[in-house]
Protein backbone atom coordinates (compact mmCIF):
# COMPACT_ATOMS: atom_id res chain seq x y z
CA UNK A 1 0.00 0.00 0.00
CA UNK A 2 1.56 2.91 -0.83
CA UNK A 3 1.73 6.13 1.58
CA UNK A 4 -1.11 7.59 -0.52
CA UNK A 5 -3.88 5.02 -0.63
CA UNK A 6 -2.82 4.64 3.24
CA UNK A 7 -3.91 8.48 4.33
CA UNK A 8 -6.53 7.86 2.16
CA UNK A 9 -7.68 4.77 4.09
CA UNK A 10 -7.46 6.47 7.57
CA UNK A 11 -9.27 9.44 6.26
CA UNK A 12 -12.16 7.16 5.15
CA UNK A 13 -11.67 5.14 8.56
CA UNK A 14 -12.27 8.50 10.55
CA UNK A 15 -15.16 9.29 8.01
CA UNK A 16 -16.92 6.02 9.07
CA UNK A 17 -16.16 6.60 12.44
CA UNK A 18 -17.59 10.18 12.63
CA UNK A 19 -20.67 9.46 10.83
CA UNK A 20 -21.34 6.53 13.32
CA UNK A 21 -20.60 3.37 10.91
CA UNK A 22 -17.26 2.67 11.58
CA UNK A 23 -15.62 0.69 14.61
CA UNK A 24 -13.19 2.43 16.58
CA UNK A 25 -10.92 0.26 19.18
CA UNK A 26 -11.40 0.72 22.36
CA UNK A 27 -8.83 -0.14 24.87
CA UNK A 28 -9.65 -0.36 28.41
CA UNK A 29 -7.53 0.19 31.49
CA UNK A 30 -6.88 1.49 34.84
CA UNK A 31 -5.09 4.48 34.81
CA UNK A 32 -3.34 4.67 38.76
CA UNK A 33 -3.22 7.81 40.60
CA UNK A 34 -0.67 10.57 40.80
CA UNK A 35 1.23 9.90 44.14
CA UNK A 36 1.28 13.12 46.38
CA UNK A 37 4.85 13.66 47.26
CA UNK A 38 6.43 15.41 50.59
CA UNK A 39 8.98 17.74 50.47
CA UNK A 40 11.80 15.35 51.92
CA UNK A 41 10.74 13.18 48.97
CA UNK A 42 10.96 15.54 46.31
CA UNK A 43 14.57 16.82 47.68
CA UNK A 44 15.39 13.11 47.76
CA UNK A 45 14.70 12.52 44.19
CA UNK A 46 16.28 15.64 42.92
CA UNK A 47 19.50 14.41 44.71
CA UNK A 48 19.30 10.80 43.81
CA UNK A 49 19.87 12.25 40.36
CA UNK A 50 22.57 14.28 41.31
CA UNK A 51 21.31 17.68 40.32
CA UNK A 52 21.50 20.73 41.91
CA UNK A 53 17.56 22.58 42.41
CA UNK A 54 18.70 24.97 39.19
CA UNK A 55 19.05 21.83 37.09
CA UNK A 56 16.14 20.10 38.59
CA UNK A 57 13.85 22.94 37.94
CA UNK A 58 15.10 23.04 34.02
CA UNK A 59 14.68 19.45 33.50
CA UNK A 60 10.97 19.82 35.42
CA UNK A 61 9.95 23.00 33.48
CA UNK A 62 9.65 25.19 36.65
CA UNK A 63 11.51 27.61 38.03
CA UNK A 64 13.84 27.50 40.54
CA UNK A 65 11.86 29.70 43.18
CA UNK A 66 9.52 26.37 42.84
CA UNK A 67 11.46 23.86 43.13
CA UNK A 68 12.83 25.99 46.97
CA UNK A 69 8.95 25.86 47.51
CA UNK A 70 8.38 22.34 47.40
CA UNK A 71 11.56 21.80 48.80
CA UNK A 72 10.65 23.61 52.27
CA UNK A 73 7.04 22.43 52.08
CA UNK A 74 5.59 25.45 51.30
CA UNK A 75 4.00 24.23 48.25
CA UNK A 76 2.99 20.64 46.74
CA UNK A 77 3.80 20.44 43.33
CA UNK A 78 0.30 19.51 41.65
CA UNK A 79 -0.77 17.68 38.12
CA UNK A 80 2.12 16.80 35.82
CA UNK A 81 4.49 17.94 38.54
CA UNK A 82 3.63 15.52 40.41
CA UNK A 83 3.50 12.55 37.45
CA UNK A 84 7.02 13.24 36.73
CA UNK A 85 8.11 12.82 39.84
CA UNK A 86 6.81 9.78 39.92
CA UNK A 87 8.70 9.09 36.78
CA UNK A 88 12.01 10.09 37.36
CA UNK A 89 11.64 8.93 41.27
CA UNK A 90 10.59 5.18 39.24
CA UNK A 91 13.44 5.49 36.90
CA UNK A 92 15.85 7.68 37.01
CA UNK A 93 18.11 7.40 33.65
CA UNK A 94 14.96 8.06 31.96
CA UNK A 95 16.16 12.19 31.40
CA UNK A 96 19.45 10.53 29.71
CA UNK A 97 17.46 8.20 27.81
CA UNK A 98 15.36 10.75 26.51
CA UNK A 99 17.97 13.28 26.04
CA UNK A 100 16.50 15.59 28.69
CA UNK A 101 20.01 15.90 29.83
CA UNK A 102 23.47 15.71 27.87
CA UNK A 103 26.28 14.89 30.00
Amino acid sequence: MSVYESIIKGLNEAIEYESGTGNARVVKCTVNPVPDFQADEIKEVRLSLGMTQITFAQVMGVSVKTVEAWEAGTNKPVGSARRLLSFLQSDPGMISRLNVISA
